[in-house]
């Protein structure tokens, strides 16, 4: 469907039907109101004239009809999933249209990220979409149940409404995780009109250890602005379009966070509540050692033959151990950083450094370790530990190390 000049948009150009992935809506229910539809059943039927990549169970590339063993599986997943599929829009009506900006709207079904350890990544036209990632990998969708969501497009992707189709992907095609979902239907807004579903998030930041609410905290919501908590820890903001919004949520002494919370058009104001960990209370334990986020240990068996970026055996055993932690804690993120001394060309030392340790990261990845997972940086002779004149120095500064980025 195309309609041009509505109360929505200059354009609105919607794929799928506004259905419910058939089942229809609830007496008296919006799905443009941000609220969750009620649990509906599963498998449905999938009807042979609906669009591509929607009304279908799907499930993430990288899944292998297996159960990811760590983070459990979802009822979709166990039902024969058909793997992710874009969404085609066409963009002919667009041509001469002058675009200033763009949004999409869409109704999602079952996403459940923080659940099952999933990844999603978002793309238009095989362009990274990160604000819709933020979205989709915040949000729990137990039941299953819909949810409509709204994310601006960023002016770095308009470009992409310029061609024939734009083609809208999501995936997870890393983590094997088990964990299917569904698309009711999308609508691309061409330059988009106030959105008339609004409403308010009523939020609580607390402390995860005592339950105490942690005043001063700042809440930045993308497109709004930041806003600290009063003495209670809570905070009203006003205005906001329905359906989800991401915070990134801090407080000093406390493990930052970003969370999707739900804000409602009409009806009653749920408070909502995030909780913050203690920066001292969380630690992963590797070889021997409580390493907390910011700690970084040397993996000190990792070693390469001059000018090679290629692992050895021993540098693979140690890997082993590095995978078994990120094994073992699956929402831990790491950085892995390489080091040379300072003999030869600085420039060639610090690009060896990082095909090092990108090697480390090609390694771990070969083993189930999503990519997202694992930063990489490559220093060169940047940082030494030792004195670069004698030899025993320089080989200590040929090294790499592992950092605790994140503790999710």
């Amino acid at each position: 469907m195309i309609l041009k000049n509505t109360q929505e948009a200059d354009v609105m150009i919607r794929i799928g039907d506004i259905d419910n992935l058939g089942f229809g809506w609830e007496e008296e229910y919006d799905p443009f109101s941000g609220r969750p539809t009620y649990s509906h059943p599963y498998p449905w039927e999938v009807q042979p004239d609906d669009p591509k990549g929607t009304d279908v169970i799907m499930i993430g590339s990288s899944f292998l009809d297996k159960r990811n063993p760590l983070c459990g599986s979802d009822g979709y997943s166990e039902n024969n999933p058909s793997k992710a599929a874009p969404v085609i829009i066409p963009l002919a009506e667009l041509k001469g249209t002058d675009i200033k900006s763009a949004s999409l709207i869409m109704f999602i079904d079952d996403f459940q990220a923080p659940e099952f350890c999933s990844k999603f990544r978002a793309y238009l036209n095989k362009q990274r979409f990160t604000d819709l990632e933020r979205v989709i990998n915040s949000v729990t969708q137990t039941g299953p149940v819909g949810k409509v969501i709204n994310v601006v497009i960023p002016d770095e992707l308009l470009s992409e409404l310029k061609g024939e189709n734009l083609s809208l992907f999501i995936d997870d095609s890393t983590t094997s995780a088990a964990d299917g979902f569904a698309i009711d239907f999308v609508k691309l807004l061409i330059n988009p009109k106030p959105y008339p579903y609004k409403g308010e998030l009523h939020l609580r930041v607390m402390k995860s250890d005592d339950q105490m609410p942690i005043a001063g905290a700042v809440v930045e919501i993308k497109g709004a602005g930041k806003f600290k908590t009063d003495g209670n820890g809570y905070i009203v903001v006003n205005n906001l379009n329905a359906g989800l919004v991401i915070c990134d949520v801090s407080a000093e002494g406390r493990i930052p966070k970003s969370a999707g919370f739900d804000v409602f058009s009409g009806g009653d104001i749920p408070e909502q509540e995030i909780y913050l960990d203690d920066i001292n209370q969380y630690s992963v334990e590797i070889d021997g050692k409580a390493l907390k986020q910011g700690d970084a240990l040397l993996l000190n068996n990792i070693q390469f033959a001059g000018g090679s970026d290629v692992l050895d055996a021993a540098g693979m055993q140690q890997l082993d151990q590095v995978f078994g932690v990120l094994e073992a804690y699956p929402r831990v993120d790491i950085e892995i950083a390489g080091y040379t001394s300072s003999e030869g060309d600085a420039a060639f030392n610090k690009e060896l450094s990082l095909r090092r340790v990108e090697s480390c990261k090609k390694y771990l990845a070969g083993k189930g370790i999503a990519g997202d997972r694992i930063s990489t940086v490559g220093y060169g002779p940047e940082n030494p530990v030792a004195d670069n004149s004698t030899e025993e120095g320089r080989k200590l500064n040929r090294r790499v190390e592992m950092k605790i980025l994140r503790i999710n």
